[in-house]
This record gives structure tokens, sequence and C-alpha cells, in this order.
């Protein structure tokens, strides 16, 4: 098993430089294999959308939150970190253009050392996917695309490459540096539609907030539309989440006996840095990272 730790926004820390090195350093020295930032590129002080993840419909982040660019954060963190797995939580595919984001994401793989994982979703605040300039009833079919242009843009083509689709085209493209090696692209989510396509494109699936009967459901789906494209759905990681105040050696065993490869774990309420750290310690104990 596998534990990320979830940068804690929330606490409107993570702007803050100096809060968020020790805290990265600290994650590394616990034996963590990953941190996981959010992305929101707008918050709305009003919106109609439905925040999927509670039950209030009503997204936890104030609108005036801090909320930094999630590869410029972890750009940062890469320089003061050496082993550290870097890793979105998830990015919002339709804010971002492709061919861009290729770039993006190359220059952060190779400048890391080869240490970064995307976790990309389609988003659910439709009054910011429109303010970024795009549709939000087509952001599936255009994810779809993204991750095409992605991966060709990230393979070597000595003439250039080429992609002609519905939303993005070009011809004799060359975008270096390609990436260190294979950058994981998780799908997060937890509709049906993304358990499609964390199987028929994905190199794993995020479906955090889904439990139960439901992710069990999910889980089918998403090996199903492996299977039916002809791929192995035993090789997609399977990332989920907990607490790291809650979480312990059963219960980690819990979540692999339900196909977890990876466990993302959040913060909780942040005081101080050292309660972070302390709380992180503790953690790493309970599961065998630390002596």
């Amino acid at each position: 098993m596998k534990y990320a730790v979830l940068a804690p926004v929330a606490a409107a820390v993570t702007a803050d430089p100096q809060w968020m090195t020790a805290f990265a350093q600290h994650v590394e020295a616990c034996g963590f294999e990953s941190i996981v930032v959010v992305e929101h590129t707008v918050l709305m002080s009003e919106y109609t959308s439905v925040y999927p993840y509670d039950t209030s419909g009503r997204v936890e982040l104030p609108a005036d939150c801090p909320v930094p660019d999630p590869l410029d954060l972890l750009a940062f963190l890469a320089g003061q970190t050496t082993t550290l797995g870097l890793a979105t939580g998830v990015l919002v595919l339709p804010n971002h253009h492709p061919v861009v984001l290729a770039k993006r994401v190359a220059t952060l793989d190779v400048l890391s050392g080869g240490r970064l994982r995307l976790a990309v979703g389609a988003g659910w605040l439709k009054e910011e996917i429109e303010a970024c300039g795009t549709d939000f009833e087509s952001r599936g079919r255009r994810a779809d695309e993204q991750l095409a242009v992605l991966r060709t843009l990230w393979q070597d083509h000595p003439g250039g490459a080429a992609f002609h689709g519905e939303f993005f085209e070009f011809e004799h493209a060359m975008s270096y540096p390609k990436p260190r090696g294979h950058v994981p692209v998780h799908i997060g989510g937890h509709s049906r539609a993304a358990a499609r396509r964390a199987g028929r494109l994905g190199d794993g699936f995020q479906p955090l907030g889904v439990a139960g009967q439901e992710l069990a459901d999910l889980l089918d789906v998403m090996r199903t539309a492996a299977t039916e494209s002809g791929r192995d759905p035993a090789a997609l990681e399977v990332t989920l989440g907990h607490l790291v105040t809650k979480i312990d050696a059963d219960r980690a065993g819990r979540l692999a006996e339900l196909g977890a490869d990876r466990v993302v774990l959040a913060m909780p309420t942040v005081g101080s840095l050292d309660e972070a750290r302390e709380a992180l310690s503790a953690c790493a104990q309970r599961l065998g990272l630390l002596p």
C-alpha cells in the first residue's frame, strides 16, 4: 500500500512558502509516498452548481481561500524535497488547454526527476469552468481528447506530432522536453463516466468520497471498460481516501481488500504547523512507515 498526504487547502496555508516547505519536508521524512494538491482556478462567491462530496451541496472552501496553481505549487515543493512524489488531486481538465498543459507537465516531471503523478477530473463547478472559457456540457468529450493530446505530445515524433479531433487540431508539433518517463494519469471522480474514462484511458482511478456498494459498482464499471478496451484492469491503480488521524493498519487492510493500491490521507482541522507534524508522525508510526 502507498500512502499520500493531501495538503490542507482549507487551512489557507498552501500559499505560505515557509509553512508548505516545512510540511512537505515532514511528509517526506515520515516516509509517505507523495503529497497531493488540489485545484480551483477560481472559486465563486455565488454559484448554483452542486458540490458532490458533501450532503450540503456546498464546497467547504470560502471563495477567498488561497488555492495556488497546483503545478506551480508542486514545482516549488520539488525544489524543497528530494524523493517525495508530487501529485495533483485533482487538476480540473476543462480549465486547461492540453497543448500548454503537456508542456507544463513535462517540464515539471523532468525538473523534479520524474516524481509527478497527474490526477485529473472533469470538474463540477460549472461557473468556474465557464469562467475559463470552456463549455460545461461538452467537458467529458473534451477530456477524452485532452488525454489523447497529452500523450501524443509526450511521445517522440521526429517529424512532429499531429492530432485531429473535435476540439483540438495541430500538425508538425514539436514539444520538448519530454517527460522523464511515463507520467501516470489517474482519473478522479465519483461518476460512472469517470470510472469508464479511467478504464478506457487512465493509468488509475481515484474515486475519493465514495464507499460501500457505490464504490464496488464504480470499480466494476472501470474494470469492465478496461477489458472492453483491450486493457488489463489489474494494471490500473486504485486510490481511495481516509483521514490522517483515523487510518491504521487494520483500516488500511480493509481498503486493500476493496482494491486500493494507494490511500490519500486528508489532514484534520489544522492548528499550528507543529500540530500538523505531530499528526503526520503519529500516523506514520501507526502505519509502520517510521520505526
